[in-house]
């Protein structure tokens, strides 16, 4: 068998008829065809734009996302023992962290760390009283 597909006469589409085809369609829907001048939007005067309602758009996207319940911990220290360790824990028994007595405790959002603060008793409850909030920037550089 020999390849002649090459030999075969490729038809070329009316281009005329395309196009009457085209116009009758565009007629149809009440679309002029104007082909010197090509279809140019209407300027619209910038006295038009308003900061205030991309201000109050901004309030409303922060709104969206000022509900969404959060992760708030308090870290005393840590420490790294082995599971041998682990297994024989028990009541009674005293784990030494990485904190010295008195220091601050980290205040973590999310696992983020935002706050250093200090214990207090609020209502018979313990509660924690910050001494030193970790600033927007700094927060941001801890995430990446």
């Amino acid at each position: 068998m020999s390849d002649d597909i090459d030999d075969l006469p490729e038809e070329e589409p009316d281009q005329e008829a395309m196009a009457d085809e085209w116009a009758a369609a565009m007629a149809e829907q009440g679309v002029e065809e104007d082909e010197d001048e090509p279809e140019v939007a209407a300027p619209m005067p910038l006295d038009e734009f308003d900061e205030k309602p991309l201000a109050a758009a901004a309030s409303q996207d922060l709104d969206v996302i000022l509900d969404i319940p959060v992760n708030i911990s308090m870290e005393v220290g840590s420490t790294s023992i082995s599971i041998r360790n682990l297994l024989q824990l028990n009541q009674g028994s005293v784990i030494e962290l990485d904190r010295l007595a008195g220091e601050p405790l980290d205040v973590l959002v999310n696992g983020t760390l935002i706050a250093h603060g200090e214990v207090v008793v609020v209502n018979e409850k313990f509660g924690i009283r910050m001494t030193d909030v970790v600033s927007p920037s700094e927060r941001i550089k801890r995430l990446k």
